[in-house]
C-alpha cells in the first residue's frame, strides 16, 4: 500500500465496530436501512429454495441469518471483518450457526464447502472485489449460488462510479471504496467465472444479482 493511500480494510473494521451495538435499531442509510432491504430481498429469493449449507459474507449482526433460520434448518455460517459485529451476532444465540472473524478476500474455508454464499451491503467496502468474487467461487460447491445485494450509483452508472471511487472515498472515513452498479457487477461476476441467473434493481440505489458456480 502506498504511503498516501487509505487502509480501507481498517477503516471498514473501525466503522462497523463502532456501529455494532446500535446497528439493528438505527434504521438509517449509514446504519441498517439498506442492509435490511437487501437482506429481505435475499430472504425472499431463498425462502422456497433448499440448501444444506450457507455462508453469509459480511454478515454483520446476522440479520439475514436470523431471517433464514425461520424457514431453513440448514447449517449457517456468518463471516465478518468486524469482531464487534460478530459479538452482536453471537449474542442472538441463533441455532445451528457459527460465526467467524475474517476477510472476504481470504476466507478460512475449504474449496467446495457451501451450497449458497450471500453478500449483502458489504461489497462496496472490499478493496479487491475480484478477489472477493474469486473466494466466493472457490468456497461454493459446483452449481452453488452466489447472491450479491449491494448499494450502487443508481442511474449515474460509470460517472457515479468515477465520482464515488476516485473522489468520495478519499474524503470519507466509512471504508467505502468500490461502489458499482447492476450491469457492471454482472460483467464482473461473469469475468470471474460465474453464470448469471438473474439481476434486478431493488430500489434506485440497491441491486441484487443471483449467480451460479458453473
Amino acid at each position: 500500500m502506498k504511503n498516501n493511500e487509505k487502509d480501507f480494510v481498517k477503516l471498514s473494521e473501525k466503522w462497523f465496530d463502532n456501529q455494532a451495538r446500535t446497528y439493528d435499531e438505527t434504521d438509517t442509510i449509514l446504519y441498517s436501512k439498506y442492509g435490511k432491504i437487501s437482506c429481505k430481498n435475499i430472504y425472499d429469493y431463498l425462502a422456497d429454495k433448499e440448501y444444506d449449507t450457507l455462508l453469509d459474507v459480511g454478515c454483520g449482526t446476522a440479520y439475514l441469518i436470523d431471517l433464514l433460520v425461520q424457514t431453513h434448518s440448514a447449517k449457517h455460517t456468518g463471516l465478518d471483518l468486524s469482531s464487534e459485529m460478530i459479538k452482536q451476532a453471537q449474542s442472538k444465540n441463533i441455532p445451528n450457526t457459527e460465526f467467524v472473524v475474517a476477510r472476504s478476500d481470504n476466507m478460512p474455508f475449504a474449496d467446495n464447502t457451501f451450497d449458497v454464499v450471500t453478500c449483502s451491503q458489504s461489497f462496496h467496502h472490499y478493496p479487491d472485489t475480484d478477489k472477493a468474487m474469486q473466494e466466493a467461487l472457490r468456497v461454493l460447491k459446483p452449481g452453488g449460488l452466489y447472491i450479491l445485494s449491494d448499494t450502487g450509483v443508481g442511474f449515474f452508472k460509470d460517472f457515479g462510479v468515477m465520482v464515488d471511487n476516485f473522489v468520495y472515498r478519499y474524503f470519507s472515513n466509512t471504508g467505502d471504496c468500490n461502489v458499482s452498479y447492476l450491469e457492471k457487477s454482472i460483467r464482473d461476476l461473469e469475468r470471474n467465472g460465474f453464470e448469471i441467473i438473474k439481476g434486478e434493481k431493488v430500489t434506485t440505489f440497491i441491486y441484487t444479482i443471483v449467480a451460479r458456480k458453473k
